[in-house]
């Protein structure tokens, strides 16, 4: 399929942010220190806290390390911000930090231009959109709730990430989103800009379209043999069954 011929008649259009509608740059520059300085605390005088108290028990596990305390955990966190790994628990106590900075106004999260515009072109033409990335929900709603365009969250009909959907390049969890939206599997168009998600979305029955934005990290490499666009606004969506 041509990046001209990138047309799709679909209930809904499942969406990952880093790569895909906003700068990868972004997260790693701004995100990423913001929530590097802020572990220590969180871990320290917020441990008895619910979500901190999961996360923490949960690097726990990973790391077989029963007695981990709140330095050993921080320098786990760390390290595991240094490798970009997609870890669930890391992702959890920074979607506890980001949102309450984009609650104070210290962040402000981005779109690429391309983005906002088509997200409500294709909401008003009735199809349902989600989010499917790795950082976590609360991460998730905060960066749609502060953007530049203002609160996108109405746009939204759910957000899924590793906790509640399952690993990225997993069909299964494709699977599990497809059953939780009540989507056929093959009224689904999957966005993403890494090949190995695509690659499980199309293996669970779903579309699947490579985003490919310069300068982002999976620009050189390529979408495999998927359907590829520079910008949303080379996709064209619809949605047949819609009454509105």
């Amino acid at each position: 399929m041509s990046v001209r011929d990138l047309t799709y008649d679909v209930d809904a259009v499942v969406l990952d942010i880093e790569g895909t509608t906003s700068a990868t740059g972004f997260v790693v520059d701004v995100l990423y220190p913001y929530s590097r300085a802020r572990f220590a605390e969180l871990l320290t005088e917020r441990a008895d806290e619910p979500a901190v108290a999961r996360a923490i028990a949960q690097v726990r596990e990973l790391t077989g390390g029963p007695d981990a305390d709140a330095a050993a955990i921080e320098k786990t966190l760390n390290a595991w911000l240094d490798e970009d790994r997609k870890a669930t628990p890391l992702k959890s106590l920074q979607g506890v930090i980001w949102s309450e900075g984009f609650a104070r106004g210290d962040l402000v999260s981005h779109f690429y231009e391309d983005v906002v515009p088509r997200l409500r072109a294709w909401h008003a033409a009735g199809l349902r959109l989600y989010v499917y990335s790795s950082g976590s929900v609360s991460a998730q709603r905060a960066w749609f709730t502060n953007s530049p365009a203002g609160d996108l969250t109405s746009l939204l009909c759910g957000l899924y990430d590793t906790e509640n959907a399952g690993p990225k390049q997993e069909p299964e969890s494709y699977r599990r989103i497809a059953g939780s939206t009540g989507v056929a599997a093959d009224r689904l168009l999957f966005l993403s800009d890494r090949p190995g998600e695509l690659d499980a979305a199309r293996a669970a029955g779903w579309h699947a379209v490579g985003v490919r934005r310069p300068g982002e990290p999976y620009f050189e490499q390529g979408v495999g043999d998927h359907a590829q666009a520079g910008t949303f606004d080379q996709i064209t969506v619809s949605n047949s069954r819609s009454t509105s």
